[in-house]
């Protein structure tokens, strides 16, 4: 018996130290893998970096590029500190990624704005052009020494710091401690790239489209709806920086009137902010009203959203899938009349962007339940407002009626109208898409909803 024991004991102890060493031998490749993509970028950032440098320097003159309030940003001598740490960054963030997809996204990240950057120094080259005051500081002044040494005054546009700083914190975002610091560590970071006199903001500018390019064309978890809301930021806060950039040309070469469009510039990085906290709230209240602030601060996007609900949307007439249950777009005060409300009338409004008819809103029988358009569906939260109308749905009175409607009724109120019908029904989630499609011809399920539906 003591010899059977011994045995056993002993396959364990083998089976556990053949597991262990399995666990180190794939951590052991993780680290490889980061290794090689950090060995990658290098390689490719010193090639790209030098090559464009030494074309550049060849040329027997090198245009610079400086806005007019440039000339009142002071020299700063101590932020050297920050603007050299990029390379520590540069090195620590690939280490940092914990799934091979997030280490794949990031080294597509940090090869296409290093490429992008080569190819505009080489077609746009741009020098800096103020002169460097002297630093009396020893310490400083060494590393500003050491910064000329290896640095160019060429690669100008887009500054490849900022692009890779917003690249830095795509990764760095998802840290527990320490992330605050790092956020405004980052931000100082991209600051010092003026204040060192190394950059012209339009390398700012230019750099920060690179990096939201970037984030666009090679999106993190593409297919999971979790991270929709993110992907659909990017889009705002591109054009954030498009607008600001026009608005800079603009003042430089026509005068103050082209600032206005720092207005557009503000309010989609206002949008794309609250779309990436999922902030649902950000525009309508709980009653579908829009305060008159807002209707001001945020009136192209209203107005944007208003042409696309006039002018194309197709379910202009709320279309029933199953008896009492209606699927619509925002429907017009004709629509409403037609509907013929009553007092066992239940409408659930899903559009935040654009506020409610009059004939609506304030009623009773109104409920605002807000999902940000082409984003991400909270599990919980639809989970609850299918159960809310599955019940609502179930206590109707013959004539009783349900309206769903989002702002052009493709999307959200499809999506709404189909976890309801299969909760009521008890069908399978094909049958319920099936059904609803059947009646609605103009439904619109995005690939990144599909994994969505099938988790409720």
């Amino acid at each position: 018996m003591d010899d059977e024991i011994l045995i056993y004991t002993s396959l364990i102890s083998i089976k556990y130290h053949h597991v262990q060493k399995s666990q180190m031998d794939e951590k052991r490749l993780k680290i490889k893998q980061k290794l090689y993509a950090l060995i990658l970028c290098s390689v490719v950032f010193m090639m790209v970096y030098n090559c464009a440098a030494w074309y550049i320097s060849t040329l027997a003159e090198v245009p610079s590029f400086i806005f007019d309030f440039e000339k009142h940003i002071p020299f700063i001598p101590w932020t050297i500190i920050p603007y050299m740490t990029s390379g520590l960054f540069f090195c620590m963030v690939f280490f940092l990624c914990k799934s091979k997809e997030q280490l794949k996204v990031l080294a597509q990240r940090m090869l296409f704005v290093t490429i992008v950057a080569g190819i505009c120094f080489l077609l746009f080259p741009l020098q800096f052009s103020f002169p460097k005051p002297e630093t009396e500081n020893l310490f400083f002044g060494y590393s500003f020494q050491f910064l000329k040494a290896f640095d160019s005054p060429f690669n100008q546009a887009p500054s490849l710091h900022i692009a890779y700083a917003f690249i830095f914190w795509s990764v760095f975002r998802n840290i527990r401690k320490g992330r605050i610091f790092i956020m405004l560590w980052l931000i100082l970071l991209g600051i010092s790239t003026l204040t060192t006199y190394q950059h012209h903001f339009i390398d700012i500018i230019t750099g920060s489209l690179a990096a939201h390019i970037s984030f666009i064309l090679f999106p993190y978890r593409k297919k999971d709806f979790r991270y929709r809301n993110f992907h659909v930021a990017n889009y705002y806060f591109l054009s954030s920086w498009i607008f600001i950039l026009f608005a800079l040309l603009l003042n430089q070469f026509s005068g103050y009137p082209g600032l206005i469009l720092l207005w557009p510039a503000l309010m989609t990085f206002s949008i794309g902010y609250h779309y990436q906290k999922n902030n649902i709230y950000f525009l309508k209240d709980q009653n579908g009203n829009i305060i008159w602030i807002k209707k001001i601060f945020y009136a192209p996007y209203l107005l944007m959203y208003q042409g696309f609900w006039k002018f194309l949307r197709k379910n202009k007439n709320p279309i029933e899938p199953i008896p009492h249950l209606y699927i619509s777009s925002r429907p017009d005060h004709d629509v409403v009349e037609q509907f013929k409300i009553n007092k066992n009338t239940f409408v659930y409004d899903l559009s935040p962007e654009i506020e409610e008819i009059s004939l609506l809103k304030g009623q009773y029988f109104y409920h605002f339940h807000p999902i940000l358009d082409i984003g991400s569906f909270d599990i919980e939260d639809t989970q609850k407002l299918i159960a809310e109308i599955s019940n609502q749905y179930k206590q109707l009175p013959k004539d009783g009626k349900i309206l769903i409607h989002c702002t052009m009724g493709f999307t959200r109120s499809s999506v709404i109208g189909i976890l309801v019908i299969k909760n009521i029904l008890s069908l399978p989630l094909e049958e319920a898409i099936t059904l609803m499609k059947t009646s609605n011809k103009n439904m619109i399920i995005h690939s990144y909803l599909q994994d969505f539906l099938k988790k409720n």
